[in-house]
């Protein structure tokens, strides 16, 4: 599904650069749940941007099924990111002004569904998350959690085959950020491709995979071993 080559990101002052990622590659097959880690500053986010098509790189090439990102115009971008790519944030990134059926609705508007469809499909999410009782709320109504579960919810909404995700639990105490990764495994095993960035170890054993990056590198590969999934239900 995805595959990276050699790619770099950096800013330059004058004649000299200051790096981000520096010669990252790396695959993801589809049906994978990777999650990247590692420390403050080592380009986690970045990395994640450039998979979401949210930033571009400064150089090698990104894949997408195949395409290569480099030569996207926005039309066929914008059409990715409606078709393929769900986003969840740290930050939620709900519209103030909407209500939670409001938020929720919004990508099958850009997508076009028709009415009754849009209507069913939003059913089906609010009762997924168990969120029925907030549809008529606005995001400043909701805690924290809630405010995470409406995103998730507007993220997959649409069906993506690739979920992104940057610290989604960050903000949420511990039963609630147990309850986003229970939805993700559940995600997984429905075979959506998710990609996570997380400090924590114990998110990190919900999935298949970690990347670990330091200094814009990627400083390890691996699968995620029998052991860190005890207790992983």
């Amino acid at each position: 599904m995805i595959r990276l080559q050699d790619i770099e990101k950096f800013h330059k002052t004058g004649i000299s650069k200051t790096w981000i990622l520096n010669q990252v590659n790396f695959e993801v097959r589809e049906g994978e749940f990777v999650t990247i880690m590692g420390p403050s500053g080592a380009g986690k986010s970045t990395l994640l941007n450039i998979l979401g098509l949210l930033e571009a790189s400064s150089g090698g090439e990104y894949l997408f099924l195949g395409e290569p990102t480099s030569k996207l115009n926005e039309r066929r971008r914008s059409e990715i990111h409606k078709h393929y790519i769900g986003f969840v944030f740290q930050a939620y990134h709900l519209i103030d002004d909407l209500t939670v059926y409001e938020n929720i609705e919004t990508p099958l508007l850009y997508r076009g569904v028709k009415s009754k469809e849009r209507k069913s499909m939003v059913a089906e999410m609010l009762d997924r998350f168990n969120i029925v009782a907030k549809k008529d709320l606005f995001p400043e109504q909701l805690s924290g959690g809630q405010q995470q579960l409406v995103g998730i919810a507007r993220a997959v909404i649409s069906k993506p085959r690739l979920l992104l995700a940057d610290e989604p639990t960050g903000n949420l105490h511990s039963k609630q950020g147990e309850q986003i990764m229970d939805l993700f495994k559940e995600l997984h095993r429905d075979g959506v491709t998710i990609i996570q960035v997380t400090h924590s170890e114990k998110n990190a054993a919900y999935g298949t995979r970690i990347v670990e990056l330091f200094d814009g590198n990627i400083h390890n590969d691996r699968q995620v071993t029998a052991e860190e999934n005890v207790g992983v239900v």
